[in-house]
C-alpha cells in the first residue's frame, strides 16, 4: 500500500469524528436511524477513495444531528451511520450488506463506490426491503435492472416496489463525455487499460464501442486490481509501431496510481505524441502528485459539480473537507455526503424509517438541493413508462449529474485549479487540450 494512502488510513482510524465537528445541544429520542455505508477501506480496494467516504458519510450524519437529527412527526432522531469495508471485492460486499441487515439493522444505505460491490450487494438489499441511494458506482445495470424488463435480464421489481436508486451517474453517460472529447480531438488511435471487474469492462466496452463507431483504432489490455509491475504489457505498447493518439486508464485506486506513474516513466503518456486519461483517482490531486510525480499534464474526467460552479451548500462542505485533508473536495466526497442528506431527506418527509415503501415514494419525488445540484428522479414507480429509446439506466437514476475533462498543466497542481477542457461550455482555459510542454 502506498505510503499516502496509509497515512490516510491512520488519519481515518485514529481522529475521533466528535473531535472534529461539535454537535448542538438536542433532545433526541432513544431510539436511533442507522444507515449502513459501504467503503473500500482496505486493498485491493481504492483505500484512498473509502477513507474520504467514510468522512463523508460521518460528515454528513454530523451535520444532520448538530440540527437536531431527523424529525419524524415532531420526535427528533439521532442519525447514526456505520461504515463496512468491502475491500472493492463483490463478495465481501455482499457480507457486509448481510451484516447491515441482520445484525446492524439498519434502515436504509448509502454511498458505495466499486460497481461490483454494489451490483452483488443490492439483491438482498432488495429482498429485505432497505431504501438504497448509491453514491459512486457507475455500472448501467445498477439502475437499468430495477425496470420490468432489460436485456433479457431478469429485473430486481415487476409489479413491487424498488428500493435502489443512484446518484452517481452510469458509465454510459461518463464515458459519453471522455468519448466525445476524444472525438472532438480527432484523434484515430486509442488505448484503453481497464480493471477486470464489473466497472472497467462495461466501461471499456462502451467506450471502445463508441470511439470504433467513430473511425478510431481501439486497442485494449485487461488489467487484475492489485497489480504492482505492469512492464509486461508497457513493454508491449512501446513497441509498437506507431504511438497511439491516448491512452484511457480505466482503473481505480492504488493500481491505477502505479500504473500511471510507470506509464510516465517510460514516456509514453502523457507526452508530445499521445494523450494521458488518468483513472478516476486523479482528482485527489495531493495523492496523485505523491503516486505520480510525472503525471504533468494527464487529463481526468471530474464526475459532480466543478468548483468554480460550487454553489454555498458545496462550498461549505468543501471548506470542511479542505480543513481536513488539505486537498479539494472530489466527488467521491460529494455524492455520498448527498447520498447520506437526500435518504435522510426522504425518510423525514415519509414520516417514517420503519416504512421503506413510504421512503421509497419520498425518493421518487425528491426535490432538494444539495451539494452537487437539485436532485430528482423521472422515472420510478411514480413514473414508470420510459419512453421509447430512453436508456433503461434512467429508472430511478439522477439524470443531471455536471460530468466534465479536466486536465493538469502544472506539477503539483491542485485539482481545484486543473484546467476544464470538455465540453467546451464549461472550459476554463481557452483550450480543449495542453499538449506537454505547452
Amino acid at each position: 500500500m502506498k505510503k499516502a494512502t496509509v497515512i490516510l488510513l491512520l488519519a481515518a482510524l485514529l481522529l475521533p469524528w466528535s473531535a472534529v465537528i461539535a454537535e448542538s445541544d438536542c433532545a433526541f429520542a432513544d431510539e436511533v436511524i442507522k444507515f449502513g455505508a459501504f467503503a473500500p477501506l482496505s486493498a485491493p480496494g481504492a483505500v484512498v477513495a473509502g477513507v474520504v467516504i467514510d468522512w463523508a458519510v460521518q460528515q454528513a450524519a454530523a451535520d444532520i444531528n448538530a440540527e437536531c437529527g431527523i424529525d419524524i412527526k415532531g420526535v427528533n432522531h439521532r442519525l447514526e451511520v456505520i461504515t463496512g469495508d468491502t475491500e472493492g471485492i463483490s463478495e465481501r460486499g455482499q457480507t457486509v450488506a448481510e451484516r447491515f441487515i441482520f445484525e446492524e439493522e439498519i434502515h436504509g444505505a448509502v454511498a458505495g463506490f466499486h460497481s461490483a460491490v454494489a451490483l452483488a450487494a443490492m439483491g438482498i438489499l432488495q429482498e429485505n426491503q432497505i431504501p438504497t441511494v448509491w453514491g459512486g458506482p457507475w455500472n448501467d445495470n445498477i439502475t437499468a435492472n430495477g425496470i420490468t424488463e432489460y436485456e433479457g435480464r431478469p429485473p430486481r421489481v415487476n409489479d413491487g416496489v424498488d428500493y435502489i436508486f443512484r446518484i452517481s451517474p452510469s458509465w454510459t453517460m461518463v464515458g459519453s463525455v471522455i468519448a466525445d472529447w476524444l472525438i472532438s480531438l480527432g484523434v484515430d488511435d486509442v488505448i484503453i487499460l481497464a480493471e477486470n471487474t464489473d466497472f472497467g469492462q462495461p466501461a471499456a466496452a462502451d467506450e471502445k464501442a463508441r470511439l470504433e463507431a467513430a473511425g478510431m483504432r481501439v486497442e485494449q489490455y485487461n488489467i487484475e486490481l492489485g497489480t504492482e509491475d505492469f512492464v509486461p504489457i508497457l513493454s508491449r505498447i512501446e513497441l509498437r509501431p506507431e504511438p497511439a493518439d491516448a491512452v484511457h486508464i480505466i482503473i481505480t485506486g492504488d493500481t491505477a496510481l502505479n500504473l500511471n506513474q510507470q506509464m510516465a516513466e517510460l514516456g509514453i503518456a502523457p507526452s508530445p505524441d499521445t494523450i494521458c486519461i488518468a483513472g478516476y483517482d486523479a482528482e485527489q490531486s495531493t495523492q496523485f502528485w505523491e503516486s505520480v510525480e510525472d503525471g504533468n499534464y494527464c487529463a481526468f474526467n471530474r464526475t459532480g459539480v466543478i468548483p468554480s460552479l460550487f454553489s454555498e451548500r458545496a462550498a461549505e462542505l468543501n471548506r470542511k473537507y479542505e480543513a481536513y485533508w488539505n486537498d479539494t473536495a472530489p466527488s467521491f466526497a460529494m455524492e455520498p455526503y448527498d447520498s447520506v442528506l437526500l435518504l435522510a431527506n426522504a425518510i423525514e418527509r415519509a414520516g417514517s424509517f420503519t416504512d421503506p415503501d413510504a421512503i421509497v415514494a419520498a425518493l421518487e419525488t425528491s426535490d432538494v438541493e444539495l451539494t452537487q445540484g437539485r436532485y430528482y428522479f423521472n422515472y420510478g414507480g411514480h413514473n414508470p413508462e420510459l419512453p421509447p429509446g430512453t436508456p433503461a439506466f434512467l429508472w430511478h437514476q439522477w439524470p443531471a449529474p455536471i460530468i466534465t475533462v479536466m486536465q493538469y498543466f502544472e506539477f503539483g497542481q491542485s485539482s481545484l485549479d486543473a484546467a476544464v477542457v470538455y465540453p467546451e461550455i464549461y472550459q476554463t482555459h481557452g483550450t480543449s487540450y495542453f499538449k506537454p510542454g505547452q
